[in-house]
């Protein structure tokens, strides 16, 4: 697939300006654990932007040189993974299909399978017309479908902050079946969807968007979008835990000042040619979420130091939860006890 080629300029939208909620009631930061985490460090690279616990324990996930590790089950945080394949592109989700192989969103090829050996297969490069420029995350029946994002059709992945300055619909949730081979688009005109995770009868599927900072409820009977949320931080993968409660990984509590920006389309296509260094940046907070198929948040977890940054990744296993993120070169887990 041909590499995207990025606006010059951004195109934004004019839109009312908004506000982001304190983090208080259920969003207090009382249980900061995020700040102590263990961490098992990549060999190579960085950005374990998704976490994956597979049946036999093992730890798996992808760096931003293409690479996908994995850790033996009850690895100690000195062991060194070993390395599974190698994409050619930019892991970031990562799930297990229930034939055994992996399910793998890859920012720059697409939808990828791998396989026990290491071999690498495109499952899905285009959808509808039109190629898939960041698959991002993704979410897998347990008869072998697979639900997926593509977060932007205007920007490549290592431009995502254009994509939220810009503000508009660029994404798309798509399925993928691998029986037949066919990819269809499920809804359109999505801001930076992101992480998708089925429920528990799989017939509906919570998807977070990026953008927006909400958690949308898609049945897939409909494909009409019911917003179940407004997140006071920017939402990213979330997984099911598989009793009707979902983790949502929010690698950065909402900007004001980017908020602020919203009905200034000009300001913001000046914002963009900023150095990136003068741009707004990410807050340094872990931050991940417990939520039920409503969206109530059940439980949160809290980083305020920023110890392991940018929560990207969010997987339970038992009694531990495993943390990725886009930016660390390392995954890392918390007790959940």
């Amino acid at each position: 697939m041909p590499p995207i080629r990025a606006p010059r300029l951004i195109s934004p939208v004019r839109t009312p300006a908004t506000a982001p909620p304190p983090l208080e009631g259920p969003w207090a930061a009382t249980d900061t654990r995020l700040d102590a985490p263990l961490t098992w460090r990549l060999p190579s690279g960085r950005g374990a932007e998704d976490v994956l616990v597979d049946p036999a324990g093992a730890v798996l996930t992808g760096g931003d040189d293409g690479r996908i590790w994995r850790w033996p089950a009850g690895a100690a945080p000195t062991a060194v993974p070993e390395q599974l394949a190698e994409t050619g592109g930019r892991p970031l989700g990562i799930e297990q299909h229930p034939d055994g192989s992996l399910v793998v969103c890859d920012g720059v090829r697409g939808l990828l399978r791998v396989t026990g050996d290491g071999r690498v297969t495109e499952l899905a490069t285009t959808a509808g017309g039109r190629p898939i420029r960041v698959c991002n995350n993704a979410a897998v029946t347990r008869d072998g479908m697979i639900f997926f994002t593509d977060s932007s059709h205007r920007f490549p992945l290592a431009d995502w902050r254009r994509d939220m300055l810009e503000y508009r619909p660029n994404g798309r949730l798509l399925s993928h079946d691998p029986r037949t081979g066919r990819t269809d688009v499920v809804v359109d005109r999505l801001y930076f969807p992101n992480g998708v995770a089925l429920t528990p009868d799989e017939s509906a599927v919570l998807v977070a968007e990026t953008s927006t900072h909400r958690l949308l409820r898609i049945p897939l009977a409909t494909a009409e979008p019911a917003v179940l949320a407004d997140l006071p931080a920017h939402p990213d993968n979330v997984s099911a835990v598989g009793d009707g409660t979902f983790w949502l990984a929010l690698p950065s509590p909402r900007l004001p000042v980017l908020e602020r920006l919203l009905p200034h389309p000009r300001l913001r296509q000046a914002a963009d040619l900023l150095p990136d260094a003068l741009q707004p940046q990410p807050r340094r907070y872990g931050l991940v979420a417990l939520v039920d198929e409503a969206g109530t948040v059940l439980r949160t977890l809290h980083g305020p130091t920023g110890a392991y940054q940018m929560v990207t990744g969010v997987r339970q296993d038992g009694d531990r939860l495993w943390l990725g993120s886009l930016v660390e070169p390392a995954v890392a887990a918390v007790p959940l006890r």
